[in-house]
């Protein structure tokens, strides 16, 4: 069963970063929409394979921080 949320995205500075993103959380399997303007990542996954903190670590390892909102 998948899940949808959203993530506040700190740290990033152009639309170059939100496609860092979107192909570091496609590594993993998760669906993701990130948009630079908003500063935030909308993700799709199944909380059966990644966890909430799992996405996380993965844009923490891409550079960037994120926040649940």
């Amino acid at each position: 069963m998948s899940k949808k949320l959203k993530l506040k995205i700190v740290n990033m500075h152009c639309s170059s970063c939100a496609i860092s993103i979107d192909f570091a959380l496609e590594d993993i399997g998760v669906k993701s929409k990130t948009n630079y303007a908003k500063s935030e990542t909308e993700v799709e996954f199944d909380e059966a394979k990644v966890s909430e903190k799992r996405l996380i670590e993965e844009i923490k390892k891409a550079g960037y921080q994120a926040v649940m909102i």
